[in-house]
């Protein structure tokens, strides 16, 4: 799905640039037109229909509107917005492109129907996992998504951890998740076109992700319902999902267990470590349910030999204190499993 976007304004010189700096970042989910006569897009209206518009404020004065499912008002100290309605949207015309784009987004996703896109991907999803902290789930989880994007897919990583552990290895100048997590909460809009505007994408590795959120008790009120709705979008705008999970083993864990198409569990050599994730494999039921799709990631040259899980995949040790450097040395790695003999 892309949105049909119009700049409607006489600044011809910032309606050219925002219109190049669109087609060349975000080609596949705004198709642009430029117009810069108030005159002719009086006319334009009487036979087009756009999504989305960027006006000038002075052009919208005894305008018909109607074909645009979403006018915006791009405003400067400048503009004279006398008898202009109060109730457009207005955002400020001269800030980053990126920041505009997550903006309309947002606004867009408010006012448009959360139906199915028809170019919906339906992506193959994959939850990393473990009971024990500081076995490097994060670190594998990122180094899979890496790989995964080196293989040409395109790949959203969503950390659902309690405390993200994002700003160590992306930028966080960008609009925070909880954005998408209000959406759900009020469920109200398409959180699938939301979190099309504010998902970044990380230009060294190629992985989208999202900033964190804006604060802890942002994501602990999250439902089963509204985890269910979020993996839903995500698995609708990209072709692999990679969830870093947090440690507990709630219902809302269970959850993201049942919809995954695998679930990476990760142990390293501790004996901490390797017996919390026996315990977990002997005494849960939930692992009966999720067996047949589990692999043991081996972390940290661990030896897996005596947990009782069909596949598995090793990794080397890597000796760095740059958690960036560790996950880019792991991306090399295959990720295809073996089976575990125990």
């Amino acid at each position: 799905m892309r949105i049909k976007l119009i700049i409607a304004t006489g600044d011809c010189d910032h309606a050219e640039h925002l219109s190049d700096m669109l087609s060349e970042h975000y080609a596949d989910t705004i198709e642009v037109s430029i117009c810069r006569a108030r005159d002719r897009l009086r006319e334009l209206l009487t036979t087009a229909r756009f999504d989305a518009a960027f006006l000038e404020p002075s052009w919208t004065a005894g305008m018909d509107l109607s074909p645009v499912h979403l006018p915006i008002l791009l405003v400067s100290e400048d503009d004279d917005e006398t008898g202009v309605s109060p109730d457009f949207v207005r955002l400020i015309k001269y800030q980053r492109v990126s920041s505009l784009v997550a903006s309309l987004f947002e606004h867009y996703a408010k006012v448009s129907a959360d139906g199915r896109d028809p170019d919906e991907r339906n992506a193959r999803v994959t939850a990393v996992w473990s009971p024990a902290g500081g076995v490097g789930k994060t670190t594998v989880a990122m180094a899979y998504a890496a790989k995964m994007a080196l293989e040409g897919k395109q790949v959203t990583y969503l950390n659902l951890e309690e405390f993200s552990s994002g700003p160590v290895y992306f930028s966080e100048a960008g609009r925070s998740i909880s954005a998408v997590f209000e959406m759900l909460e009020n469920r109200e809009g398409n959180v699938k076109t939301l979190i099309r505007g504010i998902r970044k994408q990380d230009i060294e590795s190629g992985v989208a992700y999202f900033c964190r959120p804006d604060n802890y008790d942002d994501m602990n009120i999250l439902s089963v319902e509204n985890i269910s709705a979020l993996l839903s979008a995500c698995s609708g705008v990209t072709d692999e999902l990679v969830i870093d999970m947090a440690c507990t083993c709630d219902e809302r864990s269970r959850e993201i267990f049942e919809l995954s198409d695998r679930v990476f569990l990760v142990t390293d050599p501790a004996g901490t470590s390797q017996a919390k994730i026996l315990q977990f494999i002997l005494q849960h039921n939930v692992f009966t349910r999720i067996r047949a799709k589990t692999v043991l990631i081996a972390n940290k040259a661990a030896a897996p030999g005596g947990l009782p899980v069909e596949s598995v995949i090793r990794l080397p040790h890597i000796q760095s204190l740059d958690a960036s450097a560790v996950y880019k040395a792991l991306s090399g790695n295959s990720f295809e499993s073996q089976v575990n003999k125990t």
